[in-house]
């Protein structure tokens, strides 16, 4: 690839080409060339979770991402994860369990657990633990957190509330 490519993926469902610096982090196209904002930038060296998305269904944190390594690929983010009329499983939860105190880290932490349920749709809280480990969150609702993960599973599995 050249220092300035046209990069092919699909965005939430979308075809994109953009032409960029194919170093560039996939963060930086997300937010200031498609202008999804639900992607935060936390730290900037992926250590913080905020900008996790889904490439092929995979949490990946975008601000280390470099935009070829997407190149064909699927990439989901907050904003292609449910609509506000039809919520996913885990955005529903987080709205029920009222697990997002600032709000800065949740949409990294939807992300995460959206990923990990749809690889296992009933994971142990260990295993919820490990998947969230790289999240950071200073409000300290992490208890809101796990209830809202284990609301999700719940759903997900056709358990009733």
């Amino acid at each position: 690839m050249t220092e300035t490519d046209l990069v092919n993926f699909t965005v939430n469902g979308q075809s994109i080409a953009v032409k960029v610096h194919t170093d560039s982090p996939l963060l930086y196209v997300l937010r200031n060339d498609l202008q999804l904002k639900g992607t935060r930038f936390g730290c900037g060296s992926g250590s913080c979770g905020s900008c996790t998305v889904l490439v092929d269904d995979e949490p990946v944190q975008s601000c280390t991402t470099p935009l070829w390594s997407v190149a064909d690929k699927q990439v989901t983010t907050i904003e292609g994860l449910g609509t506000p009329a039809d919520p996913h499983p885990v955005q529903q939860a987080f709205i029920d369990e009222q697990a997002a105190q600032c709000g800065y880290c949740i949409n990294g932490m939807m992300m995460t657990l959206a990923g990990l349920l749809k690889k296992n749709s009933a994971p142990t809280d260990d295993e919820l633990l490990q998947a969230l480990d790289r999240h950071l969150c200073r409000c300290g609702t992490h208890m809101r957190i796990l209830a809202a993960a284990r609301r999700a599973i719940m759903q997900i599995n056709g358990v009733a509330l």
